[in-house]
């Protein structure tokens, strides 16, 4: 055992004396090996060593942490070598993973069925750009979405680009009961995105949108209140600061990351002003080698109009797995997600997740008050588990198959597919 101290110690002792010998002398030259698609000049952006300057070993660390975190490299190393006169040469060796990739999610419980398909590029022109564009059926509801986002036009400023056509069936909840609706969104919307460095960034948007509602044909009630249709357009300010402090390794994700998000709508139809506030925040930690646990805590809070289009819905999609459809609406909301996600197989290109979590949550019904969020009227907790099928050669190819239950009705059940880890 003490061979094996005193050996440990040597080689730890003996890396940060070469370290340490190269503290001091000048970069030569910064190279990439492993690059296909990427462009070089778009990653030398995002490193602190630069040519022709000092050689600095935690830069060279945060560097390495940052093309990891760039999100398209499935591998990073770095190979440094000395050179005559006091200079060295860094060669970052990378592989690559594959970004476009085809988008298919889908999922449903009784009387609601959706699915979605298309593709996405998250390194669209090999510069990081997003490129997404997908068809969507709910309900026999035919929608879609195109969606062009350029995070760095430089290293300061970005600017995101989104048409969107949304329709499905949406549940409304008047005192009689739930009325169904066929709604109908088309929005056009423009993001200009403020960066300070790459862990932070500033983004301010507009969109213009209509909301269209029409009263379904298949109803519960026998006469279902509310008005035949409603037509509404609107236009909408959005300002949203993003601050990122979360690490990547591979599939692997640990540190926290932040954002608020201040709305602002204007109703053409009735000259009223709608203003909402969402605050998020996400943590997540290494358990060893093998287990990851994540948390996400959400807090929203809304105009508090006493509506049956109240913003903040309970959704499998969204917050609540296994809960269905939009199946409640609250002018405000506070929820907790918790998963632990354990890794039983680790392949060269394949990797095997169990997953088991809680998801929490508790709204303000329309025109109620605050304290509504501390109650348990409105109270919902769905427990479950699933799995991830990842496939780590292609950018955030995982195959996520959850199934939840709400502990206090047993009978609110479901399961949740889709393409990408929950949150």
């Amino acid at each position: 055992m003490r061979k094996i101290i005193l050996l440990f110690l040597f080689v730890l002792l003996g890396v940060n004396f070469l370290f340490s010998q190269e503290e001091g002398w000048t970069i030569e030259s910064i190279g990439f090996e492993g690059l296909e698609k990427t462009k070089e000049d778009y990653l030398r952006q995002f490193l602190q060593l630069r040519e022709g300057e000092e050689f600095v070993t935690i830069h060279l660390q945060n560097d390495i942490q940052q093309l990891w975190n760039v999100g398209t490299n499935q591998k990073v190393a770095a190979q440094v070598d000395s050179l005559a006169n006091q200079k060295i040469k860094i060669t970052f060796q990378l592989k690559e993973k594959k970004t476009l990739l085809p988008i298919l999610n889908f999922g449903g419980i009784k009387n609601n069925v959706w699915f979605q398909a298309g593709f996405v590029d998250f390194n669209w022109l090999g510069r990081g750009h997003q490129f997404l564009a997908f068809y969507q059926n709910t309900d026999n509801r035919h929608g879609g979405q195109i969606y062009y986002r350029i995070p760095y036009l430089n290293q300061k400023w970005g600017v995101a680009f989104n048409l969107l056509q949304w329709r499905s069936r949406e549940p409304l909840y008047f005192p009689e009961g739930a009325v169904d609706y066929d709604y109908d969104n088309f929005s056009l919307g423009m993001t200009v995105i403020r960066n300070f460095g790459f862990r932070k960034r500033l983004e301010l948007g507009a969109d213009f949108f209509r909301e269209d509602y029409k009263k379904s044909e298949s109803q519960i009630l026998d006469n279902p209140p509310g008005p035949d249709a409603l037509v509404q357009p609107k236009v909408s300010s959005k300002v949203e600061y993003i601050h990122n402090l979360l690490d990547y390794h591979d599939f692997y994700l640990k540190g926290w990351a932040a954002r608020g998000i201040w709305q602002t709508v204007y109703n053409f139809d009735d000259t009223s002003i709608f203003n909402s506030l969402i605050l998020e925040g996400k943590k997540f930690h290494r358990f060893g080698q093998k287990g990851n646990l994540a948390l996400r805590a959400r807090l929203g809070i809304s105009t508090n109009n006493n509506s049956p289009f109240a913003p903040f819905v309970v959704d499998s999609r969204v917050n609540l797995r296994g809960s269905g459809n939009r199946i409640e609406r609250g002018t405000a909301q506070a929820i907790l997600n918790v998963e632990y996600r354990h890794t039983f197989i680790d392949l060269n290109n394949w990797a095997v997740q169990g997953v088991v979590f809680t998801d929490l949550g508790n709204w303000r019904t329309p025109g109620g008050q605050l304290n509504e969020l501390l109650g348990t009227d409105e109270l919902r907790q769905f427990v479950g588990g699933g799995f991830r099928v990842i496939y780590k050669r292609i950018y955030d190819a995982i195959l996520r198959v959850d199934y939840g239950v709400d502990i206090f009705d047993k009978n609110q059940r479901g399961i949740v597919l889709g393409l990408g880890q929950y949150f």
